[in-house]
């Protein structure tokens, strides 16, 4: 089992292109909080970003960086330069998409923007394990990002059928290709869960809970299943993943629950069972503990449109 690929076919990734910038030394740019990442690519010149909270990040030509959580930042080359607040933007140019700001004269930067969206399951999404500004530095083989985001600007400066759709499916492209690179820059003990896949060990584990989330794992039998005593298997596994293998088990459980509650039809008592609990009142005490809601209204929220079984209302109503 592809571990990564699994979790990625079952989120709702989404996203767009936002402002392709031409921009003239001096110049700043101010971006407001938002409820999704920001990506932002230099394809040429140099500049600044700063997080309202954080340290400085130094940008240089072909340099990527998202800011995985939607936090208040400035991108500048002077500081001293007043920012021009992104939301007030007049996009209502000669060809879309396209703007200039800054000094006059020739733009001495380039640069594209965006955002990724993720969602479904609401919790445990592989942007959570990604830290608050992930900077990508240009590679010999990168020329694949540069190639989409270039593909993604020509897209949206021409208003043709089905461009909305077009622009998703290669911000989905250009995120997992992200997301690769970024995995391959870790080192061992970073990453969480998506780090620890690399491990021989304990990448079997991971693989070994995902397949079969509803078995009754303990330390000892993953351990014996990898080749690795109680005590050093739980050590390893903490260290690697950062958290302890009982608590990602649930964590586990709780992320399956919640997919097949949004995706399906089946009943709480037998997803219940499909997650490793016995009854459906074990499995709701702890979903509410997880979500802050009961399954049944944890569905409801989230399929407002969906049609619910009776069993599943009597369920819902005896959870809470």
């Amino acid at each position: 089992m592809d571990i990564l690929a699994e979790v990625l076919d079952r989120v709702r990734l989404g996203g767009t292109l936002l402002f392709h910038f031409e921009l003239g030394h001096p110049w700043s740019l101010a971006l407001s909080e938002r409820p999704y990442a920001l990506f932002h690519y230099l394809s040429r010149g140099s500049a600044t970003l700063a997080l309202e909270q954080g340290p400085e990040l130094a940008m240089t030509e072909g340099d990527f960086v998202v800011v995985t959580r939607g936090e208040p930042h400035l991108i500048y080359t002077d500081r001293r330069t007043k920012p021009l607040p992104i939301r007030d933007l007049d996009r209502s140019r000669p060809h879309p998409g396209i703007v200039r700001h800054g000094g006059g004269g020739q733009p001495l930067s380039t640069m594209i923007c965006g955002n990724f969206t993720v969602s479904l399951p609401s919790r445990g999404s592989v942007m959570d394990l990604l830290p608050p500004v992930l900077l990508l530095k240009p590679t010999a083989d990168g020329g694949w990002l540069e190639a989409i985001l270039r593909r993604m600007v020509s897209e949206s400066a021409l208003a043709r059928p089905g461009q909305r759709v077009a622009l998703s499916r290669l911000t989905e492209v250009l995120f997992v290709e992200v997301l690769r690179s970024w995995i391959n820059s870790l080192g061992p003990g970073e990453g969480g869960w998506i780090g620890a896949m690399a491990d021989p060990q304990i990448g079997r584990a991971l693989q070994l809970i995902h397949e079969r989330p509803d078995r009754p794992w303990t330390l000892r039998d993953l351990g014996n299943q990898v080749g690795l005593g109680r005590s050093t298997f739980s050590a390893r596994f903490t260290r690697l993943v950062g958290q302890p293998m009982q608590r990602y088990l649930i964590a586990r459980r709780m992320a399956e629950a919640a997919f097949l509650l949004e995706s399906s039809d089946e009943g709480i008592a037998r997803i219940a069972i499909r997650v490793g609990y016995e009854t459906a009142a074990a499995f709701s005490k702890l979903f509410h503990r997880h979500y802050g809601l009961s399954p049944g209204r944890f569905r409801a929220a989230r399929r407002p449109d969906a049609s619910r079984s009776q069993s599943d209302s009597v369920e819902a109503e005896t959870a809470d």
